[in-house]
Parts: structure tokens; sequence; C-alpha cells
């Protein structure tokens, strides 16, 4: 008898350990691989190793997913489409075993890797809170970061979740800290954008309102980038037509209208908000021939995809900066459903 309760005891602990969520850590993300009919499903609130390894690998490859946040989601599923129908696959929108080793054989590096916080990360300046309303951002020396880890995980195009689900109880204080993060190119705040635009040249924008993306396109017709995006509103619908880049501004000032009259903003007159990462128009503003309207960042690049804008397309600051530094004023912008 005590010895079928050992067994028993014993297969309860396997089966325990084989129902127990798989890692989440630089190493099972690194070492993550996928297994047919195993990540078809929504991942559900705790990220997902295989969909953050994949996430980074699609980001890299310039087939942006949003914020990387190891979860399944719209951003991801474009992005999936469109690098299999680059590669010439077949495009559902979900990984399979075919996709899976197009998307491993683009990088052989470490998809998450380590970084060491300077004095500034730790330092700032930051903001002490970023008020709802636009007129009470107007009063703000600057649309700072509310604190390193908001920094961090915009810096290296993850969501604040994964960003925390990655480092708990690391003090962001203090510099010398070591956080793991996405291993892609960290968004630079710093860069003067001398010499614009960078190679490859952007030579044509293709905005789809049904497919919520932007695509980059080459002179020669190359698909070079593709960003998920939140397009125009019911209340203020992006036009329809084809439009010419007017001019890039990076950390630009964003100037309210009253004559926008957006919902919430009772201001009779216009004000001016100072620039930084959470200015309504984020860290860069594309100006296009369609008056009053551009291709910018955001304060809150999660809802990408997912929530309206105010009227304009609007990118993470991440990908509208990549876009911005590639794009020339006369650049053609295709927008359409």
């Amino acid at each position: 008898m005590r010895r079928v309760l050992a067994v028993c005891v014993a297969n309860v602990l396997v089966l325990g350990a084989a129902a127990a969520a798989p890692a989440l850590d630089r190493d099972a993300v690194n070492g993550a691989r996928f297994e047919a009919g195993a990540h078809r499903k929504p991942a559900g609130k705790r990220p997902d190793p295989v969909l953050i390894k994949a996430q980074v690998l699609l980001d890299r490859a310039r087939f942006s997913p949003g914020a990387i946040d190891g979860r399944d989601g719209d951003n991801l599923r474009g992005a999936l489409k469109a690098f299999a129908e680059a590669k010439g696959m077949p495009a559902s929108g979900h990984l399979d075993g075919r996709l899976w080793e197009a998307l491993a054989a683009s990088s052989q590096d470490p998809v998450l890797t380590d970084y060491a916080l300077t004095k500034a990360d730790a330092e700032g300046p930051y903001a002490e809170e970023i008020p709802a309303k636009m007129e009470d951002q107007a009063e703000l020396k600057a649309l700072s970061y509310t604190g390193p880890a908001e920094m961090l995980a915009e810096r290296f195009h993850m969501s604040r979740a994964l960003f925390d689900a990655l480092n708990p109880d690391k003090d962001l204080g203090r510099a010398g800290t070591v956080v793991t993060v996405a291993a892609v190119p960290p968004l630079a705040t710093d860069r003067p954008g001398k010499g614009l635009p960078e190679e490859p040249k952007v030579a044509r924008i293709v905005v789809g309102k049904e497919a919520l993306q932007v695509r980059a396109y080459g002179g020669d017709g190359a698909l070079l980038a593709v960003y998920p995006a939140s397009v125009g509103s019911e209340e203020k619908p992006a036009p329809e037509g084809r439009f010419k880049v007017e001019g890039v501004t990076l950390n630009p000032t964003y100037t309210y209208d009253p004559k926008y009259a957006f919902k919430g903003v009772e201001a009779t007159r216009k004000f001016t908000i100072k620039p930084g990462p959470n200015n309504p128009v984020g860290l860069v503003w594309i100006e296009l021939s369609a008056e009053s309207y551009g291709i910018h960042g955001t304060p809150e690049p999660e809802k990408i995809g997912k929530s309206e804008s105010h009227g304009c397309i609007r990118l993470t600051n991440w990908d509208a900066r990549d876009l911005a530094l590639h794009v020339a004023r006369g650049a053609t912008v295709e927008i359409g459903e």
C-alpha cells in the first residue's frame, strides 16, 4: 500500500511539472523553440517565450509587431502575414513550422540580452506624472518619461508589462543595475537626424486603413518595412488619396487648434505642448501635404493598432523614428482602405 501511494504521489508531481508554465527569463526565451500546434491560440495574460522570440525576430527584420509583449494579437498577426508574403509563403497570420524556420534563419543572435543602467538612465530627468488633459500638459516644461521603467521599455520596443515581468524587483534608480531587454536597435532620442534620409531610402509609403498598417517602399519598389498603425477616427477620419511628405520633425512640439474640436478639450485658443516622448505626437512628426495631417509617434505604444487616433497616422515612437530617418521630403504617401 505504501508503495502504491508513493507511485501515485510521484505521478502527481510529474503531472504538475508537465503542466507548469515555462520559465520567463533570458535563457528560456533565447532557447525557445516552436512546436506545431502548441502556439496557435492566444497566449493569455502570461507572455509566451516563443511569441517573444518571434516578435523580436520580426522587429529586427523590419516587420514591426508593435510593442513586444509575448502575446498573440492583431499586430503580431499582421507582422507575421506581411513577413510570410514577403517570403512567398502562405500568409495565415499565424506561426507554423515553415514560417518559424524562416524567422529563425533571419537572425542568429540571442533575442534577449542584458543592459546595465547608466547614471542618466537612473536619474532622468523624469516627469512625476503626465496629466490626462492637453491643457494641463501645456503647463509642463517637457513631456518626459515618468521613470526608468517606462523609458527602458520604450527604448527596447517592449510593453511595460513584459519589461516588468523580465525584471522583477530590480533597482532601476541605481546606475549599474543589469536588466533583461529585447535585443533590438534601441530607440535613440539624442540623434540629431542630420544627413537625412539614411539608407535604405523610402520613396513611397502606403497606409492601409483596414489593415492598420503602414508599408514603406524603396525607389525600386522593394518593400523595406512594415509598421502597425492607428489610422483616423469616426470623429476625424484620415483622408484618402495620394499625398506627399512635406517634411520631418524630430522631438516636435504639438500645437492644438480649437478648430480640431477634440473631445475633452475645452480651450478656445491655440496652445502648445512641449517636446518629449509623452507629447501627443510622440517623438516624431512627418508632415503630409494634407493640411493638419501627418504620420507621428505616440505616448501610448501599446494602443497602436487597437485604438483610434485624432485623424492622423500614429505609430510607436520607435517605428515613427525609423520611418522618419529613412524618408525624404517629396516621398509619396498613399492612404486608402
